[in-house]
């Protein structure tokens, strides 16, 4: 699976099966579902879950949150616009997944 493949899936009903819980929630933030999203962000508890839990809670607006979650993923904070960080990050990760 590719991003072009990933992003086209957010138009199906579920999410496709076998991947991480950040995927997933990158997925449901898609989908506009963002308590769905942040449950999932964090279940998974390595960097990988701190960077978009770290995503999600600037969607949210609160930066101060974001910011805490940026530093445990080891991350700089973003300031690219949502769209363009989902992107980065959803790409990221169909890359380590290998999907």
């Amino acid at each position: 699976m590719d991003i072009e493949e990933f992003k086209t899936s957010v138009q199906e009903d579920a999410p496709p099966v076998n991947i991480s819980a950040a995927l997933e929630a990158l997925w449901w933030d898609a989908k506009g579902d963002w308590k769905r999203a942040h449950q999932l962000a964090q279940s998974q508890k390595d960097q990988i879950g701190a960077w978009v839990h770290a995503y999600l809670h600037r969607v949210e607006g609160d930066d101060s949150n974001a910011g805490f979650w940026y530093h445990r993923a080891e991350r700089i904070r973003s300031t690219a616009p949502l769209d363009v960080e989902w992107q980065e990050i959803a790409g990221d990760l169909i890359n380590k997944e290998e999907l």
